[in-house]
């Protein structure tokens, strides 16, 4: 038999699978003892278990622990105050989703432009208009 997954998960405990070559399950005179429908299975598999998995914590799950933290929540806030709506309202309202254009310095003047087009609907809503 060849190992086929290491570190799985069965109903929370940890195991690892194994499963048998074809070409020595499909002529073993043991199938109909060993494979519970010989017909249509055609290799054997089994999973060993480990024991019980721990519950160690994901990675979304301390991400979501820390955004909850004042901390996170004073970080996030200054996230948003500062350049993220910017780049949401260049790719969502602006349907800047990608370049258009070829090379680092058309590339360049594109971004340049969008960004003065941003920065003069602002001034148009907040600076010199009122």
């Amino acid at each position: 038999m060849y190992r086929n997954g290491g570190e799985c998960t069965i109903n929370g405990h940890a195991a690892t699978k194994y499963t048998g070559a074809a070409r020595d399950c499909v002529p073993c005179e043991q199938r109909s003892r060993c494979l519970r429908t010989p017909d249509t299975t055609m290799v054997r598999q089994v999973a060993f278990c480990r024991g019980k998995r721990g519950h160690a914590e994901s990675h979304t799950e301390r991400m979501k622990r820390r955004i909850d933290s004042i901390e996170g929540k004073r970080m996030i806030a200054a996230r948003f105050a500062t350049v993220e709506p910017v780049f949401g309202n260049l790719r969502h309202n602006k349907r800047l989703a990608r370049f258009t254009l070829r090379g680092r310095l058309k590339v360049d003047r594109q971004w340049k432009l969008y960004c003065m087009m941003h920065n003069i609907e602002k001034l148009g809503h907040h600076g010199y208009a009122n």
